[in-house]
């Protein structure tokens, strides 16, 4: 049977590959997509505690996060996009500055 310590040790090898993910990636693509990962991860805890605790809060923040991260996206896509249209690049290491 699945237990909660099966869930959390799933959500922390999630959010650890995301961390590295994050502190490894030169491409900006790539970092958003880590970042998901840690997202995915915090819902897949609330949701475990949410079902062992019998309780409804865990849905709730879980419905957050997840509006959360559509509008990290959103946003992390358009500045990716608006930086590729300007410079030909979505390297972060050889974006230093944004200069308007």
């Amino acid at each position: 049977m699945i237990g909660l310590p099966h869930y959390l040790i799933l959500s922390a090898l999630l959010f650890s590959l995301g961390l590295y993910g994050v502190l490894t990636r030169r491409n900006a693509i790539g970092v958003l997509m880590a970042v998901e990962l840690m997202f995915n991860s915090v819902n897949i805890n609330l949701m475990a505690f949410s079902h062992y605790m019998m309780d409804t809060a865990g849905l709730a923040f879980c419905i957050f996060v997840i509006t959360v991260a559509a509008a990290e996206v959103t946003v992390g896509v358009a500045l990716v996009l608006s930086v590729y249209r300007n410079r030909n690049l979505i390297d972060l290491d050889q974006v230093a500055e944004l200069k308007g």
